[in-house]
């Protein structure tokens, strides 16, 4: 035991090692508690969106800054934290981790790995709320982003740094669209974020598998906040992917981003709003809906060379009830879009995949993100289409049509088969406009229906082979030169001879 001479020796050495420095930092209490919403009482200095410090590796994101209190909603476990806790702010805004490390990962709103393959070795950050590039350091959008989908890229064209909805009931084939686009980038230096928001678990493993499957998780990032992960993390979720896809933008490079879906974010934030206790508006959701989609959205842009030159593409994705594109979030988020791509239950229950309505569809940067060969045959292809939507509709009630109709209607029904095309198989663009080509130009028109997709499957191995030359003539000049023209309908009459369609038809 210690005598007391020995501990008055101990107090006077450390009294004499004492150096007094002052620690600034602002402390808060809980007041109240539940729902992943905590009320902080204290906090004079708080900033919005400021990390606040919960103790025990808990975090939180102050959400309301109000009179006496601060409303903060909970980054993680909650259950740990009881009121009289003693709160921390951190002087940072809530932040992910970004870079090139991310790449191939499947992670948290927070950066956090779920795929079990380890910690991530980054130590670049950004903030996931932040003002999106200015009207003078953006550029023209006039590069294409190809998604491998015939319908798209000839009549409703994607250009790099272009924000496209897909909108669609549920079960309509919009994921798959997505995710088809985010194959088709494979090689071409495109890194693609996926965002999937309030969605279950089993559904985000199953797209992994498939991406992992056909190497796409090479240049893929996932974000997941599944159904039972709280809305806090959901509402979060797409401003961590666009964070994300925004380094690489800012880096010179081009980058996409998926957004599963914002129905689903807008539910999330919506819950949150009202549990913080946030006046509510129009069906619940809080009078500022619109503004958390459109300052979302608006950083999808295509930067100028003075910038870097890089680009961030968004596709987002709406669930609309019923085809009700004329809802409150649908309505916002058309509005806030350049175009949309609409998909119909009926079509998809036709056998007609993916369920494109051409008719309601549209891009608004239009033909300028499309190659010239591509445009130069999907003008026709749009014309052809729009006819023969016409037509079928008015021939339910006639039997009796001319020649020219008939022959319209024929046409239209070929074409509307090379449209279709399975799930997981994109279309490199020189066979879409050789294929687009050949069904405008009347190579088709001999082939029966049911062998139109024999017809497309054979030509792709042919262009693969003899027909090589004319392929890639179009993928070094990217346009329909005559010369190139020529040779292409030289390779579709040999290609016609070869095998048996003609015969078949006869």
């Amino acid at each position: 035991m210690a005598t007391s001479s020995e501990i008055t020796d101990i107090i006077k050495a450390q009294i004499q090692g004492f150096q007094g420095r002052a620690v600034s930092a602002d402390v808060g209490t809980v007041v109240d508690i539940g729902d992943g919403i905590a009320r902080v009482y204290g906090l004079a200095g708080c900033m919005a969106s400021e990390l606040l410090d919960f103790g025990k590796g808990v975090f939180g994101l102050a959400f309301n800054l109000e009179e006496d209190t601060v409303s903060a909603i909970i980054l993680g476990e909650y259950t740990g934290i009881k009121e009289g806790d003693e709160v921390r702010t951190t002087g940072r805004i809530v932040e992910c981790p970004v870079g090139d490390a991310l790449v191939g990962r499947v992670v948290d709103p927070l950066g956090r790995p779920l795929d079990g393959k380890g910690p991530i070795a980054t130590s670049a950050s950004r903030p996931v709320d932040v003002v999106a590039p200015g009207v003078i350091t953006r550029k023209n959008v006039d590069t294409p982003l190809q998604t491998g989908i015939k319908a798209i890229d000839a009549m409703i064209p994607i250009g790099r740094g272009q924000r496209e909805l897909i909108i669609g009931d549920r079960q309509t084939g919009k994921t798959a669209v997505a995710i088809d686009t985010i194959i088709n980038q494979k090689g071409t230096g495109v890194i693609c974020i996926y965002v999937a928001i309030g969605q279950k678990e089993s559904s985000v493993a199953k797209i992994v598998a498939a991406l992992e499957e056909r190497g796409a998780m090479d240049h893929t990032i996932v974000v997941v906040a599944g159904a039972s992960d709280p809305a806090t993390m959901q509402y979060l979720a797409p401003f961590a992917g666009c964070a994300m896809g925004e380094y690489f933008r800012d880096a010179g490079k081009d980058a996409l981003v998926v957004y599963d879906d914002l129905s689903k974010h807008a539910w999330a934030y919506r819950q949150v709003s009202l549990l913080t206790r946030r006046p509510p508006g129009r069906e619940a959701y809080p009078g500022d809906v619109f503004y958390l989609h459109s300052r979302l959205l608006e950083r999808a842009a295509r930067l100028n060379e003075e910038n870097g030159g890089g680009s961030l593409t968004a596709l987002p994705i709406i669930e609309t009830q019923a085809n009700d594109i004329s809802a409150y979030i649908p309505t916002n988020v058309i509005s806030i879009t350049d175009g949309q791509i609409f998909l119909e239950t009926d079509l998809f229950n036709q056998g007609i995949r993916p369920a494109i309505n051409v008719g309601i569809s549209v891009s608004r940067v239009g033909g300028d993100a499309q190659i010239r060969a591509m445009k130069t045959v999907a003008g026709r292809l749009k014309l052809d289409m729009a006819q023969y939507r016409e037509l079928a509709a008015f021939a339910q009630f006639g039997s009796d049509l001319d020649k020219v109709t008939q022959a319209q209607l024929r046409r239209g029904e070929r074409l509307t088969e090379i449209l279709k095309q399975p799930q997981y198989e994109p279309v490199a663009v020189e066979k879409q406009v050789v294929i687009i080509f050949a069904g405008t130009n009347g190579y088709l028109d001999d082939v029966p229906t049911p062998r139109v997709r024999d017809f497309q499957r054979d030509l792709f191995r042919w262009l693969d082979g003899q027909g090589r030359t004319v392929a890639e003539a179009i993928v070094k000049e990217k346009k329909l030169t005559p010369e190139i023209e020529k040779d292409l309908r030289a390779t579709l009459d040999e290609f016609k001879k070869t095998t048996s369609y003609a015969a078949a038809s006869a």
